[in-house]
């Protein structure tokens, strides 16, 4: 393996997560995620496992490291529903890692976060710690979407290849090389069904400079001050899902009962949508939530009012704690809350890759939620 590279970083540019700051992770991380990613409690467990043999969780603004340093982003594949039932070894991140270095020959300098979503903001952690590495503030999503080439490392002129997929039974795969980011997802996630519906996949690693450019920044930093937003809120006793909306310039679009739930697995994907009826200020009303991993198309009375790429989220109408998709049942008394994307995700060339028709719905036109500060047209 190649000799470990010292790189150099004001260390206290550097956040070394606390078990409390996990707890707020985990609940920011699953409103981030809009149902996907996986579940972030399971993740959480991995990390907090981590942090008792003694490894630190550090946190590494994205300026703070030098330009050229070779950062390796890592995170989860498959089926979110998959991982309820068949839990992560918690190795296969650190198989990747190795396994990259070993293929490139050249040590590896920081881990980035794929996606913040879900427990793919936890798996990451758990990379870099065991491999002695920080992580950098910072993903490339802001959120959660179902495909590898809806990054935006990807979407600005990354190229994912070559990659390494490591599976809890010990398998490494490397894709050296793919015609597009899009053949690229498709291989991997024929992979991924072979291997039960669930793996880790380190890209390509890039140099900071150009995560810093295109990576959604602080999402770290974001997600543990949505939770801590949440828990403040409930402490006292104040509504916790209007602090989320307060925090994210976001807003609460519908009170529902889930009444009807359509949900199965294709082609590695969770498929299908939920029915609500509407209750309080929304009685009387219905709606409808497309799901292929993430929540992607709300509806109300028929007509759609959110979309990709802005983030449609689902929270729990007392708690404010997040829903994923995995975990959605039949009676449900849920909000949705719509929260605008960050402006990466919203260039011509990224709604080609993650607005509607991306998705199947080349007949919906995506209508940008107004930014935080902004009002409404």
């Amino acid at each position: 393996m190649p000799e470990t590279r010292k790189q150099k970083y004001d260390d206290a540019a550097l956040r070394r997560l606390t078990p409390e700051d996990l707890d707020a992770l985990e609940i920011g991380a699953g409103i981030l995620g809009t149902g996907g990613g996986g579940n972030p409690y399971q993740g959480k467990l991995l990390v907090l496992e981590a942090m008792k043999a003694g490894y630190e969780m550090k946190v590494l603004a994205t300026d703070a490291i030098e330009p050229d340093a070779l950062c390796m982003s890592i995170g989860g594949i498959g089926a979110p529903v998959v991982g309820v039932e068949r839990i992560r070894e918690g190795r296969e991140g650190l198989r990747c890692l190795r396994a990259m270095e070993e293929l490139i020959r050249t040590p590896i300098d920081a881990i980035v976060c794929e996606e913040i979503g879900g427990a793919n903001s936890m798996n990451p952690l758990v990379t870099a710690a065991l491999g002695g590495l920080p992580i950098l503030d910072c993903d490339g999503m802001g959120r959660a979407f179902p495909e590898m080439q809806m990054t935006t490392f990807s979407i600005y002129g990354h190229s994912s290849t070559p990659s390494v997929m490591c599976d809890l039974h010990g398998n490494a795969v490397i894709f050296s090389h793919a015609v597009s980011e899009v053949w690229h997802e498709r291989m991997a996630r024929a992979c991924v069904v072979a291997q039960g519906g669930g793996a880790m996949l380190a890209t390509a690693p890039m140099q900071a400079h150009y995560v810093h450019q295109y990576g959604i920044p602080k999402s770290f930093t974001k997600a543990i001050a949505l939770g801590e937003a949440v828990i403040r809120a409930r402490r006292a006793q104040e509504d916790p899902i209007a602090a989320v909306c307060a925090l994210e310039g976001g807003r609460r679009v519908f009170n529902g009962k889930i009444t009807d739930l359509k949900r199965h697995l294709r082609g590695g994907f969770v498929i299908g949508d939920m029915e609500l009826a509407g209750f309080d200020d929304c009685n009387g009303q219905t709606a409808n939530v497309a799901i292929q991993n993430e929540f992607l198309v709300f509806r109300r009375d028929g007509v759609i009012e959110v979309c990709v790429p802005d983030l449609i989220v689902l929270l729990d109408v007392d708690t404010g704690y997040p829903i994923t998709t995995e975990m959605l049942r039949y009676g449900q008394r849920v909000a949705v809350v719509a929260i605008p994307c960050h402006e990466l995700l919203r260039s011509a060339r990224a709604l080609d890759v993650v607005g509607p028709a991306a998705f199947g719905y080349p007949e919906i036109t995506y209508s940008p939620l107004p930014a935080p500060g902004q009002k409404a047209a």
